[in-house]
């Protein structure tokens, strides 16, 4: 079997819910990424890409209808190129990577456009079929853009707990306050702002045409502990003992991120050294009320898989959904904190969820080349209790 490597990464800035990407459909998003990746690749003939796997956690609105194969479409990739939309909600994008990486380890493809997209602004409302012909009563319409919905009334109602809930279950079992949880959410939006400050994501992030957003819409750089503090809980009330509010879980966003995998031959078609190999991966599952948790034993798994430990490891992207997961999970890991999204995390940049996967391998990658770290870990939680994890080698340092 040969090795799969990261070739490179990119992605839009991540717009805010309502804002300046929310006028850009989910495909031509999509589109933008592979054809910014295609075009930073020299020596890449486009119709030597093998496929596109991209990640999608939505599909009810513009994404329909195999989003991979509409972008690749819309990119003016050769129609012979063909391109797959995989489903694991949160880790979607990420799941693309583990997906095409096998395909290049087990010698099918020597080239694959992987990554993610998603339009929370444009999420549509779905408004189900009756049950019986010609109904007198009025219907609901149901909103697509986050959670549970149309609920199978067979699912036990612990599982079924909104995504707020069960984070709030998280901080009891494991004893997260609210302090603790603001001051990570501070963390995230001071390291982002101070890594847009100093070009970190200059070579990572390519602006859409047509749109004025050149970074990601969701970082407060002005925001205190004070402000932090001051916000209302949202999914209980504080004298219930809620802690979640909305400076502390990921906001709402639109966006899309992908990346270049390619085997050992690949740097000749592409015209571009490797930055990392694929060493491990690892996808879990537990309780769905747990799913925060998850990652913990996805990225344990996939440690065990490169064969190496978590004392080996120099830099850690962890999609930081809500801070009271993301906390538990570092506590878990026993790791120092302070390798652990180095450059913010989705608390500030923006969780967009079916580009949030190469968004964080993304990171990741150019965190290691630019620090020297050799070992790194990707990893996300997944609502209905799933954490996905990939292992990264550098090879320039």
């Amino acid at each position: 079997m040969t090795a799969a490597f990261v070739y490179d990464a990119v992605r839009t800035p991540f717009g805010r819910l309502g804002g300046a990407l929310a006028g850009t459909r989910p495909d031509d998003l999509a589109a933008h990424v592979l054809r910014t990746l295609v075009d930073r690749a020299p020596a890449l003939d486009p119709a030597r890409v093998d496929e596109v796997v991209l990640g999608n956690a939505n599909g009810a609105g513009e994404e329909n209808r195999n989003v991979a194969r509409m972008a690749t479409l819309l990119a003016g990739l050769p129609t012979t190129v063909p391109g797959t939309t995989v489903n694991r909600l949160c880790g979607s994008s990420l799941d693309a990577v583990i997906l095409g990486s096998r395909q290049i380890e087990t010698g099918e493809a020597d080239v694959l456009l992987v990554g993610g997209v998603e339009s929370m602004s444009r999420a549509p409302w779905v408004l189900p079929k009756t049950e019986r012909p010609y109904p007198s009563g009025d219907l609901e319409l149901v909103s697509t853009t986050l959670g549970w919905r149309l609920v199978n009334p067979r699912m036990p109602a612990a599982w079924t707990v909104s995504l707020g809930e069960a984070t709030e279950q998280l901080r009891e079992r494991f004893g997260i306050g609210r302090e603790q949880q603001d001051a990570f959410a501070l963390r995230s939006h001071r390291l982002a702002e101070r890594a847009w400050a100093e070009g970190f994501y200059d070579d990572l992030v390519v602006p859409v045409p047509g749109v004025e957003l050149d970074r990601d819409e969701a970082i407060r750089p002005d925001t205190t502990l004070e402000r932090l503090a001051g916000l209302r809980t949202v999914f209980r009330s504080s004298g219930s003992g809620g802690t979640v509010t909305a400076g502390n879980a990921s906001p709402l966003n639109d966006g899309a991120s992908g990346a270049v995998l390619g085997s050992e031959r690949a740097e000749e078609l592409l015209g571009r050294p490797p930055l990392a190999r694929i060493a491990g991966r690892g996808v879990t599952a537990l309780d769905p009320q747990m799913f925060g948790f998850a990652p913990v034993e996805a990225a344990n798994l996939a440690l065990r898989r490169a064969g190496i430990s978590w004392g080996d490891v120099a830099a850690v992207e962890l999609n930081e959904a809500f801070a009271v997961q993301s906390l538990a999970c570092i506590d878990a890991w026993g790791v120092d904190p302070e390798i652990v999204n180095r450059h913010g995390g989705a608390l500030a940049v923006g969780h967009p969820l079916g580009a949030s996967g190469t968004r964080v391998l993304g990171t990741l990658v150019r965190s290691l080349e630019r620090s020297g770290g050799r070992w790194g870990v990707a990893a996300l939680c997944i609502g209905v209790g799933q954490g996905i994890a990939v292992v990264v080698e550098s090879v320039t340092a």
